[in-house]
């Protein structure tokens, strides 16, 4: 008896110190260290409703670009608010033909509501498995943590569309850029993926890679 007594109040004392640990948020300080938790927390007295909100989403981004597509984020690194709490956000314009092109977040899952147009969106499952669906005003998808994943402008208008994030800084990365627009030699990538060395080169010239 007196075992499972001493068994309790151990338990109930590290929930106590647990509880005494937990803090509401840990809104960003731009002036301290950013590490793979994120950033450093300002200090409770500096917080103000300020931190919580962001006007960064309301302006359309440009989209004058190659993929005539543009990404507005709200991540911890423009949105000190969600610095800590596992979310982020980001605005989604593409004009007509834009493509955002084949890419992971590495450090979380994604999911798009479409605002305005039409688009259509897909991911490659782990088996290479294709999951493609046309989404219109109203329509809601997710894309899974780490899978290579794509949305492309299939109306004939511009197309509008917010992306959620489980994480405060999920991390990209585009296949395309990624072999194309670096210094990835072109004998590797014509060796890891059998595309022809003058198509490698073309795209390099295209995106602006080299080697």
């Amino acid at each position: 008896m007196k075992m499972i007594l001493a068994i309790s109040f151990f338990i109930l004392s590290l929930l106590s110190l647990s509880h005494a640990s937990v803090v509401d948020f840990c809104v960003a300080d731009y002036n301290g260290p950013n590490g793979p938790a994120g950033y450093s927390c300002k200090s409770p007295k500096k917080v103000t409703e300020d931190d919580f909100v962001y006007h960064g989403l309301a302006t359309s981004g440009n989209t004058s670009n190659i993929i005539k597509a543009a990404v507005t984020p709200a991540f911890d690194a423009q949105f000190a608010g969600v610095n800590g709490l596992g979310i982020s956000i980001a605005r989604l314009d593409l004009a007509g033909g834009g493509v955002i092109p084949l890419h992971t977040h590495p450090g979380a899952s994604e999911i798009l509501a479409v605002i305005q147009g039409t688009i259509c969106a897909g991911f490659v499952a782990s088996d290479n498995t294709v999951y493609i669906k046309t989404l219109y005003k109203g329509d809601v998808m997710v894309f899974p943590q780490g899978l290579l994943h794509f949305q492309i402008n299939s109306g004939g208008s511009n197309a509008l569309a917010f992306v959620s994030f489980s994480s405060a800084n999920p991390g990209l990365q585009i296949l395309d850029f990624a072999l194309f627009k670096s210094d990835f030699p072109t004998e590797l990538i014509t060796a890891t993926t059998f595309i022809d060395a003058a198509v490698v080169k073309k795209l390099k010239g295209v995106l602006g890679g080299s080697g």
